[in-house]
């Protein structure tokens, strides 16, 4: 369980690295992100590989939503997660990751969280009270969050809006995540440019590492590594951890309707 929830991480930690909420004054005033990066119809494919064994994989779509929120438009984003092969047999995964978010803001106002790994599960539906910097976790209880608060999917949309055009090795970024009842400061640093292989072909990349805590599922801070294709899509390209017990890959394989060209080095 632990060994997927770092994949989660890792996924959406790829491209998060952060840049400044730029929030305007006011408890009812909400940003406005420019984003060109996604667009209602994308769908993102990746397979998961635990060794060299292809163990699961993990679709994500981009649909319009007709349903609005204060007033305000809302995209809502999927991710849904099987295991294959072998794996399917002594640990069937089906998981499933909902986020509404704002069309203007890339925030959440719902999350909605199905997971059903080996038989352990976990239902979470969350609200997201943006104007109160507020979480409702659906079973009784409220938490005070930070203003633009993101969930697990939103994050990655959010994050796929910014300009990493001035990013320089070694820099740090954070941005304020709320996930498993628990506000989470995830903290992400820019390694450096360069071109990497995958199943797809060759791609102009921006490499991250996101800043972990050693000891538990990784042996050290530097195990994990994510490839974000360097273009105005953003797409988390190929990510890699070291665990305890082996490793994990997970790659794109498909990609349908970009908001843009890809960085693919063609021969």
């Amino acid at each position: 369980m632990k060994t997927r929830i770092a994949l989660m991480s890792l996924v959406l930690s790829g491209s998060m690295l952060v840049a400044k909420a730029n929030l305007q004054n006011g408890e009812n005033q909400f940003r406005k992100v420019n984003n060109q990066s996604f667009k209602p119809g994308e769908v993102l494919r990746y397979r998961l590989h635990y060794g060299f064994v292809d163990a699961g994989e993990a679709t994500l779509r981009v649909k319009e939503c007709d349903r609005t929120m204060n007033g305000r438009k809302m995209i809502h984003v999927e991710g849904v997660g099987t295991s294959i092969s072998a794996f399917d047999w002594f640990f069937k995964v089906r998981d499933r990751y909902e986020s509404y978010l704002d069309a203007e803001g890339i925030f959440p106002w719902l999350f909605i969280r199905r997971v059903n790994e080996g038989g352990y599960e976990i239902n979470q539906d969350y609200s997201f009270m943006q104007h109160k910097q507020k979480v409702d976790n659906g079973k009784g209880k409220t938490f005070e969050t930070p203003a633009m608060v993101q969930d697990m999917i939103s994050a990655f949309y959010y994050a796929r809006t910014l300009d990493f055009t001035n990013a320089k090795p070694g820099d740090e970024f954070m941005i304020p995540m709320f996930y498993d009842d628990t506000n989470f400061p995830l903290k992400i640093k820019f390694v450096k440019r360069e071109t990497i292989n995958v199943r797809m072909g060759k791609f102009k990349c921006l490499k991250f590492a996101p800043v972990v805590e050693k000891g538990r599922v990784f042996k050290s801070e530097e195990d994990l590594a994510v490839w974000v294709t360097d273009d105005v899509n953003k797409i988390p390209l190929l990510a890699k951890a070291k665990i305890l017990v082996g490793s994990i890959k997970m790659e794109v394989v498909e990609t349908k309707n970009l908001a843009g060209p890809i960085s693919k080095i063609e021969k």
